[in-house]
């Protein structure tokens, strides 16, 4: 930053012109600089406090500042992981096409074919489902992280950029079991998109303290916790006689794997650079537990 250079008029009667003039432009970069540093400390550590009860902004100084070398990790390493939209499937992929013809007969064809599902299986699946519809919450949660949160809603950082290509992967799995669900005719809809409504809502504190330390071990076991669950809801699927159901979890499993690389790599990249504190974010989080909204 380009320090200025006050100008002010002198005191009547100085006549020591040039060394007024130096002791003032030594004071005024020196207040320029302080004011700089202040407002660097401003932007980059807050101290902690305490929201209803629940610590925030733990993240010191010293560790904001190993949040920032991460960077260039970010940029690349990390983004390679997302594909772009083209290489994505898509929930139509999946379905019926509504505007083509055969619709309703496609339709029937699905609704035998899952006529024969337990409802035990229906009640884990709406259960995976209601957690992928969360995902504002996952979304406003990264965006709580000092350091890595996107300032602008279309930040070109890479951590923002991070945030918002990740949510854009994970809104396709709530969209397509939404969709299957409606179109199976199985479950009451109208009372799981209430409870979406409520949960969404009702918002989550996963005790991260706006810290990525904390948060970036949060989503890695997140992203485990989700790639198992989809993978056995498509091996039960595919033992229950819905080949497209299968096809459809093995789809999001994949996604969630991929996800759960790119977390893994950020903590692994934490524990690299700053053991202590990695180790302490994890047992923090593993005396909290990790717990999701469904």
């Amino acid at each position: 930053m380009a320090l200025r250079t006050c100008h002010q008029t002198k005191p009547i009667g100085c006549k020591r012109d040039g060394a007024y003039a130096t002791a003032r432009k030594t004071t005024c970069k020196a207040a320029e600089v302080a004011a700089h540093t202040k407002t660097f400390k401003e932007k980059t550590w807050s101290p902690i406090v305490y929201e209803n009860g629940q610590k925030a902004h733990t993240l010191t100084q010293e560790r904001f500042e190993v949040i920032q070398d991460l960077n260039g990790f970010a940029e690349e390493e990390l983004l390679d992981l997302l594909k772009p939209v083209e290489q994505c499937w898509q929930p139509a992929d999946f379905m019926p096409e509504p505007s083509g013809e055969g619709f309703e007969e496609r339709v029937r064809e699905m609704r035998e074919r899952t006529a024969a599902i337990p409802d035990e299986y229906l009640v884990t699946f709406v259960g995976d489902m209601i957690t992928e519809e969360a995902l504002p919450t996952y979304m406003a949660m990264l965006n709580s992280l000092d350091g890595i949160r996107d300032e602008t809603g279309a930040s070109d950082t890479a951590w923002a950029r991070w945030t918002r290509l990740w949510t854009a992967e994970e809104n396709r799995h709530g969209d397509i079991m939404n969709k299957y669900m409606y179109l199976t005719g199985r479950v009451n809809m109208r009372a799981v998109e209430s409870t979406i409504q409520r949960l969404i809502a009702s918002g989550m504190d996963p005790k991260t303290e706006n810290n990525p330390y904390l948060g970036f071990v949060y989503t890695s076991f997140q992203e485990r916790a989700t790639k198992v669950s989809h993978t056995n809801t498509a091996v039960d699927a595919k033992k229950y006689g819905d080949e497209v159901l299968s096809a459809m979890c093995r789809n999001i499993a994949a996604d969630e794997a991929r996800h759960e690389v790119g977390y893994g790599k950020i903590v692994e990249q934490l524990f690299m650079r700053d053991p202590d504190g990695a180790m302490l974010a994890f047992a923090d989080m593993m005396r909290k537990q990790i717990v999701m909204p469904a």
